[in-house]
């Protein structure tokens, strides 16, 4: 009974398959309309440029849909139309920042819009290409350890002479012919299906075997040893390249896996231990850390915002854009959103904010949570356990992205320096979430796909030797 009722399920998913594309319309047309305001806005006119973006953005989805119709039918129809829509009020925003100063002559200014545009077109093709390779997901979990080989090269990379560049104080970029590359980007997908590999193979010795101390189990060394040492590797190359926000997105995406791997609440308390262990550590160590508290506990007092550099006249700011966007915003074109600096890549939520006020920015967390929503559906559906940690994994590490941006604008926490994802200006973080987000269609595709009969897959009979 309860196959047949899967099977009539999914059928059902693929027979409604043209809610994508509906949805992608609805998309198109919302961002057909946004750039066209701001243009309209601030020159008068509606120039070909903006119908060149608008037409190539609605092709591009188009064939992005047709590649998933073809290759994975039953992929989740929801994940694409919010990507592609926060994708699109990425490239809005920026392009707003940049028009004024583009045409008041500011040096530097005038294919910042389109190069991200570039990105977002590049990504989506790069990403569909993908598919055609991992459309059988489980062929990753052969190369888990080359996997973790190729994740630990990329953070190693940044410190590297020649190729290492350094911005603001923090070591986080490589130049590769004149391409500036953040590789911890990249290095997070690489490291996220080590994780899920190597949890799945000892998810049992994890949860079972090792001393209990205080009621609580323990693995032991040499289970938990090699992954330990990796994700210890990680955090350590993290912080001597001063990028904590992007340590703690680490930390808290490998707490997460590790517990759905186990079904241990236990790990949670231990996580919670280590990270205030490390937060008072880290306090002391580096000074800059201790300036970000102090900025976030006293952002409005006249030493602390005046203070150059590293004072609170950037996030200050920030809320004063997302005060001055009210309820619906100031429009788009409107407003001063370029004032707050930084404002097209760590602080684009303020932006934002101000062009289409709280009504906006709910609209745009609630897109976060349904793309987070549906990675943990899509875990729960899934029969392989590699899928289900690499599925909540993904769906994890957005939520908690949104939540340290967020919250580190609106001083819920201190502020960190990572990105909203899909969001802020960056190729790398751009390319990088669009891969994130097609491994999830593929699982998704292999979780709605009918299963006749009895048939389940099991872990054990898909190790396949990984390298």
């Amino acid at each position: 009974m309860k196959n047949n009722q899967r099977l009539q399920t999914n059928e059902k998913i693929e027979t409604r398959r043209f809610l994508e594309i509906i949805l992608l319309a609805l998309v198109d047309i919302i961002f057909a309309i946004s750039l066209c305001l701001v243009d309209y806005k601030i020159t008068g006119q509606i120039g070909k440029k903006i119908l060149v973006f608008i037409v190539i953005f609605t092709l591009t989805g188009l064939f992005y849909h047709i590649i998933l119709q073809k290759f994975l039918k039953f992929a989740d129809q929801i994940i694409l139309p919010v990507v592609m829509l926060l994708a699109s009020i990425g490239v809005t925003i920026i392009y707003r920042i940049e028009l004024p100063r583009t045409r008041a002559g500011f040096i530097g200014y005038g294919n910042i819009a389109t190069m991200q545009f570039a990105w977002i077109i590049l990504s989506l093709v790069l990403s569909a290409g993908m598919i055609f390779f991992i459309k059988d997901y489980i062929k990753l979990r052969r190369y888990i350890y080359t996997s973790m080989a190729i994740g630990l090269v990329l953070l190693i990379s940044p410190i590297l002479p020649i190729i290492g560049t350094s911005v603001n104080g923090a070591q986080l970029w490589i130049n590769l012919a004149g391409i500036t590359i953040q590789p911890a980007e990249f290095a997070k997908i690489f490291l996220s299906i080590f994780f899920a590999g190597y949890l799945v193979e000892k998810r049992d010795v994890l949860a079972l075997a090792g001393p209990k101390i205080l009621g609580i189990r323990f693995p032991r060394l040499q289970d938990f040893g090699p992954i330990l040492f990796v994700w210890a590797g990680s955090l350590g190359i993290l912080v001597l390249q001063h990028d904590l926000g992007t340590s703690l997105l680490f930390f808290g995406m490998f707490l997460c896996m590790l517990y759905v791997a186990t079904d241990r609440p236990s790990w949670l308390v231990i996580g919670g231990v280590l990270f205030l262990a490390a937060v008072s550590v880290i306090l002391t160590i580096f000074p800059y850390v201790a300036a970000r508290f102090d900025i976030w506990l006293n952002p409005f007092a006249q030493t602390v915002y005046e203070r150059s550099p590293g004072g609170s006249g950037q996030i200050v700011q920030g809320l004063f854009g997302l005060a001055a966007g009210g309820l619906f915003g100031t429009g788009w074109g409107s407003g001063h959103p370029g004032i707050t600096p930084f404002a097209d890549s760590d602080f684009v939520f303020t932006s934002i904010g101000e062009q289409i006020g709280l009504t906006g920015i709910i609209v745009i967390l609630l897109c976060y949570l349904i793309l987070s929503a549906r990675g943990i559906i899509i875990a729960k559906r899934e029969l392989l356990g590699f899928g289900k940690l690499l599925s909540s994994g993904i769906a994890f590490s957005i939520i908690l992205q949104v939540f340290v941006v967020v919250g580190g604008i609106t001083l819920i926490i201190p502020l960190t320096g990572l990105t909203l994802p899909l969001l802020s200006r960056g190729g790398s973080s751009l390319m990088a979430n669009f891969i994130f987000i097609t491994i999830l269609l593929v699982v998704s595709n292999s979780a709605n796909t009918p299963k006749e009969g009895n048939f389940l897959q099991s872990d054990e009979l898909l190790n396949g030797g990984a390298v």
